[in-house]
């Protein structure tokens, strides 16, 4: 398996970045027929997901929830101010997996994956790995 590295820069302290397309043709171009796309963010305040990519308002509802569930200003111990970004990548993760199947992404009719930006603006990185089953 070979990894391809693709930058996502973001422009809101938290947001949901449709990666899909980008992981489309990461997917096409690794000559993999049937097989696993691999996505990790090898970051501590970002993660990755799966989830509906038809209707926007889903992925800001992820992001206003979250917010609402571990906001930026609590009794954290964490000096550096981003904790609830810490806590918000411990609770969606830092990796996914999809199918590969006909040398492209088998995703659900609604599903995308999606960045998950906790602590930015920021410029991100996404491994991807495609490995042939």
């Amino acid at each position: 398996m070979s990894w391809v590295t693709l930058e996502v820069k973001t422009t809101r302290r938290a947001q949901l970045v449709d990666i899909t397309e980008r992981l489309a043709e990461a997917v096409t171009g690794s000559g993999v027929d049937d097989g696993v796309c691999h996505v990790y963010v090898p970051h501590t305040t970002a993660g990755v997901t799966i989830n509906e990519g038809a209707d926007p308002d889903v992925a800001r509802d992820i992001e206003a929830r979250l917010e609402h569930l571990v906001p930026k200003e609590a009794d954290y111990e964490h000096a550096e101010g981003n904790s609830d970004s810490h806590i918000k990548t411990a609770l969606v993760g830092p990796s996914c997996a999809a199918p590969v199947r006909g040398g492209k992404l088998a995703l659900g009719t609604w599903q995308a994956i999606f960045l998950c930006e906790w602590d930015g603006p920021r410029t991100r990185r996404v491994e991807v790995g495609v490995s042939a089953l």
